[in-house]
C-alpha cells in the first residue's frame, strides 16, 4: 500500500506544543484574551490576531516547537513496522512553508533518530489531495478536518487522527475517525484483507 503521512499531529505531537505556546502568547506576552475558536487546529485561525502577532508568535516558538515536539505514542514503532512489511511511505506536510529551516532540522532529526524510512517526501504543502492524486496515494493520514474532507472528495481514503480538540467528521467510505497508532495499524491490516 502506499500511505500518505502528514507531519504534525500526526508523526510528532507539536500540535499540542502550539496549543501550550500558544495560550501562553495571548495571555502572557499579548496580555490578552483574544481566543475566537478553540476547535480550530491551526493557532492563526484559534486567535484573534494581527499579521505582526502571528509573526511574533512563529519568531518567538515556532523553531522551538518542531525541535522539541516528541513523537506521537506509537508513531516510531507503527512506521517502522509498516515499512518493514513493505508499504510505500510518503511524507506530505505544510512544514516548511512558514520556515524552509525546518525542512533540514526536521530531516537531520529523522537521520539521528533512525526515522529514515520515507520513500518520498512532499514539504511546504498546502494542496495535499492534489499531492495524494498524483501519487496514487492508497490512504492518506492527517489530522487536520478540512484536508482530510478535500482528500476524501478525490476518493482516497482518509485517516482522520483526532487527538486535540477539533472539529468532527462523519464517517463514511474514505473517511475513518481514529484516535492513535495503534488503531492506525490496526485499520491499514483490516483493509489489506
Amino acid at each position: 500500500m502506499k500511505i500518505g503521512i502528514d507531519l504534525d499531529g500526526v508523526v510528532f505531537d507539536s500540535e499540542k506544543e502550539y496549543r501550550v505556546y500558544s495560550e501562553l502568547y495571548d495571555v502572557i506576552d499579548l496580555k490578552k484574551n483574544s481566543k475566537i475558536n478553540n476547535q480550530e487546529l491551526k493557532f492563526q485561525k484559534r486567535f484573534r490576531w494581527t499579521e505582526e502577532e502571528i509573526q511574533g508568535f512563529i519568531e518567538k516558538y515556532h523553531k522551538q516547537i518542531v525541535v522539541k515536539s516528541n513523537y506521537m505514542p506509537g508513531a516510531k514503532e507503527v512506521l517502522k513496522l509498516l515499512k518493514a512489511e513493505g508499504h510505500l511511505l510518503v511524507l506530505i506536510t505544510a512544514r516548511g512553508g512558514i520556515n524552509k529551516d525546518m525542512i533540514k532540522i526536521t530531516e537531520e532529526r529523522f537521520k539521528n533518530e533512525g526515522m529514515e524510512i520515507f520513500d518520498k517526501f512532499y514539504w511546504a504543502t498546502e494542496n495535499k489531495d492534489e499531492v495524494c492524486v498524483k501519487e496514487h496515494i492508497d490512504i492518506m493520514i492527517d489530522d487536520s478536518y478540512d484536508k482530510c474532507e478535500s482528500i476524501a472528495k478525490s476518493k482516497i481514503k482518509t485517516i482522520y487522527l483526532k487527538d486535540a480538540p477539533s472539529y468532527d467528521l462523519e464517517e463514511n467510505d474514505y473517511i475513518k475517525v481514529l484516535y492513535n497508532w495503534g488503531e492506525i495499524y490496526r485499520y491499514i491490516k483490516e483493509l489489506e484483507k
